[in-house]
């Protein structure tokens, strides 16, 4: 059987290996960081992780849900906390659909001992890529433990190495390949709410809290221990950034004046906030992600997205998901699969990276709009009452297989039409009254 190579260990390499080694393949896992079985998941550098219905369909092609659903905790509302402590609740679906708050660490740790079940997949930890051989399919890594060079040839190579993709900067140089990267204005920082002392949560563990203030925002997620992995997302420069909060005093001023009701479930905020770095936010577009029927790039090495659709790790896991029915279409055979598998691809991780640069400014500025959650209000109605006209954008992203590209399509048109909506006169007085959904039907027709 041919030997297949998955250059990165995380979250979709190791969810791929599992997919290719039930087919029967050889699959050798490359990974430059130690093995994180072993080491104490450090704190500081990740983002909680939203699974949706994409992500879903992946791990039950997998035949692994049931596993991670161990691990995982439904989320049914946004609920967004106002400067004077109001909360406000939003549903995520129309019928009490879930997202689920899953830790990137605790997920990638299950998913690489889910592997270890498969005795036809290897890992090989410490082994950081350093270049591959398009002509002979050769990859080269340095062994951060015996400080060797060693080489792996292999049939095929899936490049799952993250945004700093070395397999896809080895194809940037050596075939006709588009590709872009931009960094968001934005970083990002993790914080912790910690659990009470008899481990119960602080807040409602079955909402994703929001603070949305302008042009920055604070989320948190639950876990699992009672905790919450708490993410500003903030200005790199400016008058408020992360670059003038320098002292301890100016960062304890600035949450006490903007998140005062999160402040009193902080204690250890000052020194998470210091200990903690400031990570930054990469966007990458590249295009084709294949090289032959030999290499393609899955996950963030071929569309590394920012987190505010929740949506980075489920493109991530769709990409399995349409190379795994892609590949049972074709029969088990590899001629064009490799390209084919490109071509339907780059075109829903371009939209999907478009939808979540705009719900950025949905989650920090317009969740404590009342047009905006007027709109969603009427939006929901529509749909209940005409489920086969109107799923909401956010439904066909989340909760649904649609292609991004479409769904992208028909949201643009959505917006548009709910433009001429919130233009009639006394809206948010009258609605709630028939003539409004009787509006809406005409509109669409």
């Amino acid at each position: 059987m041919e030997k297949i190579a998955v250059v990165g260990a995380g979250l979709v390499g190791s969810l791929q290996a599992i997919l290719l080694a039930q087919k029967g393949y050889n699959v050798s896992v490359f990974e430059r960081r130690p093995d994180l079985r072993k080491a104490a998941l450090v704190g500081g550098k990740s983002i909680n992780l939203a699974l949706s219905d994409r992500g879903w369909k992946a791990l039950e092609i997998a035949g692994i849900a049931d596993d991670i659903r161990k691990i995982a905790i439904p989320m049914y509302n946004r609920c967004m906390h106002a400067l004077d402590g109001t909360l406000t609740y939003q549903p995520y679906g129309v019928n009490n659909e879930a997202i689920y708050s899953v830790s990137r660490g605790g997920l990638n740790q299950k998913l690489m001992n889910l592997a270890d079940n498969y005795p036809n997949i290897e890992y090989f930890f410490d082994r950081k890529c350093l270049d591959v051989n398009l002509g002979t399919n050769t990859l080269s890594f340095q062994n951060d433990q015996t400080k060797q060079k060693e080489e792996f040839q292999a049939d095929r190579i899936f490049a799952t190495d993250g945004a700093y993709s070395a397999v896809r900067m080895r194809m940037q140089k050596s075939m006709t390949f588009d590709y872009s990267q931009k960094y968001l204005d934005h970083g990002y920082k993790e914080l912790v709410i910690p659990a009470n002392e008899d481990g119960s949560h602080k807040l409602d563990k079955n909402c994703l809290h929001i603070w949305p203030r302008g042009e920055f925002m604070m989320i948190a997620l639950a876990n699992l221990d009672g905790s919450f992995t708490c993410t500003l997302f903030f200005p790199m420069e400016g008058e408020t950034s992360f670059s003038t909060l320098q002292t301890r005093e100016q960062v304890a001023a600035f949450f006490d004046l903007t998140f005062p009701d999160a402040v009193a479930l902080m204690p250890t905020l000052l020194d998470d906030y210091f200990e903690n770095p400031t990570s930054s936010l990469i966007m990458v577009r590249c295009e084709p992600w294949n090289y032959q029927d030999k290499i393609v790039l899955l996950g963030d090495a071929a569309h590394a997205i920012v987190p505010f659709y929740g949506q980075g790790m489920n493109c991530g896991f769709e990409d399995c998901t349409v190379f795994n029915e892609m590949y049972e279409q074709n029969s088990g055979k590899w001629d064009t699969l490799l390209k084919r598998f490109s071509e339907q691809r780059v075109p829903d991780a371009n939209a999907i990276l478009d939808l979540a640069l705009d719900n950025y400014v949905e989650m920090r500025d317009k969740t404590a709009d009342p047009e905006f959650l007027l709109q969603k209000k009427i939006e929901g109605k529509f749909s209940r009452l005409h489920p086969d006209k109107w799923t909401p954008l956010y439904s066909q992203v989340t909760f649904s297989n649609t292609r991004y590209s479409e769904a992208l399509k028909n949201g643009r048109k959505q917006d548009a039409l709910m433009q001429e909506i919130l233009k009639l006169e006394n809206i948010h007085e009258k609605w709630d009254e028939p003539f409004v959904m009787d509006k809406m039907l005409e509109l669409i027709s």
